[in-house]
């Protein structure tokens, strides 16, 4: 018999379990195991659900059913001869119940260490996924702080650099401001070194042009006095007689000049003569045109015409000179007022110039 239960105890161990085997511990042969075991496997299996949630399929499962199927099949008690026939049936019943209760207590324990087992690894899984979460969330908070603080370095930089700019604009600014007034300041100078050269220059014009209309006046006053005196002069000069002192001299002069009157009239005569000829002839005969006679006839009658016309001013001339001796003034240049030489009124009849004035008209 006892070998008989030692063949199902080794078959009833599970295969597939995470849990490590535990060394099997002979059955005794009482009524009260089976019940202590039954008890300490509803407690084990109790423990476990307070520990971790229940959940409606356990991977075990099919293995305690296996399990049960085959220590059932396997405690079969063999059959005895018909004289131990109860006590055998008695014994046997007590080991199968033995074996059960074993076997029950067994695979409750081994669903508690599995249940416990699968709670350690939830709640290790659980505190991996918070280790990971709070790693990631550190992770986020610490990328976080860096990019802020990358951020508000970037910004004091922006803003280090925008002063930096600002100040050098605001330096720039100044610079060009000095430049603009220095620049401003040197023109102003120039404008008034011109202005002072201008004034200068026309305070030196205005002292010139006085000193020159001061020189001016008095050359001025000099021609004024001079102008007199010429005029004076020749004031004299045109009511002077040169040769009054001379009667002689006039006379023979008036005689000069009588005799070239007389001559001259006839010139004048001779020549209205020979002109009124040929305007007779001219009307009388017929001239062929084609030799140019008539022409020729025309332009000699105008000739002698012209000649008479100059004939006549020569006697108005002479007829003024007359009336000069008449009054003493003949003799005199109507130029320079200066005496005409005697030579010259003896050689030309008659003559109002001397030979300089004649020589510069």
């Amino acid at each position: 018999m006892p070998s008989h239960a030692k063949g199902p105890m080794k078959k009833t161990a599970p295969k597939k379990s995470a849990v490590p085997a535990v060394k099997k511990s002979p059955v005794k042969k009482t009524t009260a195991a089976p019940k202590k075991a039954v008890a300490a496997a509803k407690k084990a299996t109790a423990a476990p659900k307070k520990a971790v949630p229940a959940k409606k399929s356990t991977p075990q499962a099919p293995a305690k059913k296996a399990v049960v199927k085959k220590t059932v099949k396997n405690v079969t008690p063999p059959k005895t001869s018909t004289a131990a026939a109860p006590k055998a049936v008695v014994s046997a019943k007590e080991k199968e119940a033995k074996a059960k209760a074993a076997a029950a207590a067994k695979a409750a324990a081994d669903k508690a260490r599995a249940a416990a087992d699968k709670a350690k690894a939830a709640a290790a899984a659980k505190a991996a996924k918070e280790k990971e979460a709070k790693a990631k969330a550190a992770a986020a908070a610490k990328a976080a702080a860096d990019k802020a603080k990358a951020a508000a370095a970037a910004k004091a930089a922006k803003e280090k650099e925008a002063k930096a700019k600002a100040a050098a604009k605001e330096k720039e600014i100044q610079r060009k401001a000095r430049e603009k007034a220095a620049a401003e300041a040197k023109k102003q100078r120039e404008i008034d070194a011109k202005r002072k050269a201008i004034e200068a220059e026309k305070a030196r014009k205005q002292r010139e042009i006085e000193q020159r209309n001061q020189e001016e006046l008095k050359r001025q006053e000099r021609r004024e006095a001079e102008e007199r005196k010429r005029l004076e002069a020749l004031e004299r000069k045109m009511h002077s007689k040169p040769y009054a002192d001379e009667p002689e001299f006039l006379e023979e002069l008036r005689g000069l000049l009588v005799e070239a009157r007389e001559s001259t009239l006839a010139q004048i005569a001779i020549s209205d003569k020979e002109a009124d000829e040929m305007l007779v002839d001219r009307e009388r005969l017929e001239y062929d045109d084609e030799d140019g006679s008539s022409v020729a006839s025309d332009i000699q009658r105008d000739q002698l015409k012209d000649f008479a016309t100059a004939l006549r001013l020569k006697v108005d001339e002479i007829e003024v000179a007359l009336a000069r001796i008449d009054d003493g003034s003949y003799g005199r240049c109507d130029e320079c007022y200066e005496p005409i030489s005697k030579a010259r009124l003896q050689f030309q009849l008659p003559v109002f110039t001397c030979v300089t004035c004649r020589a510069s008209v």
